[in-house]
């Protein structure tokens, strides 16, 4: 994994284990406790794996899930408990599952 300066990352969170070359976080980041980073996903007959890239000061709230191929860009906010299965835009506030736009600006 590349780690950035200044990361936080609280207690209980999970990456993924079989790629975690595939994980970035960016400077001034925030992961809260108990959230689930993945870089692979299996499916019925085939699998795959996707970059992560998570940008500089994001805040992912605590139970979160982030899946493979996310990019979250920089200045974000993803609210407790949401379930990250798209891209997310700079400064934006989103949360939910799946997740939407909580701001109105995405």
């Amino acid at each position: 994994m590349k780690i950035g300066k200044d990361v936080s990352i609280g207690l209980m969170v999970m990456f993924d284990i079989f790629f975690p070359e595939l994980i970035e976080i960016e400077n001034n980041t925030v992961i809260g406790y108990n959230t689930t980073i993945l870089a692979h996903e299996y499916l019925v007959e085939e699998w795959r794996t996707g970059r992560v890239k998570i940008g500089k000061s994001v805040m992912i709230g605590a139970n979160s899930t982030v899946l493979a191929g996310i990019e979250i860009g920089d200045r974000s906010f993803i609210s407790a408990c949401s379930l990250v299965n798209r891209d997310v835009k700079p400064g934006a506030f989103v949360g939910g599952v799946p997740i939407k736009d909580l701001k109105g600006t995405e």
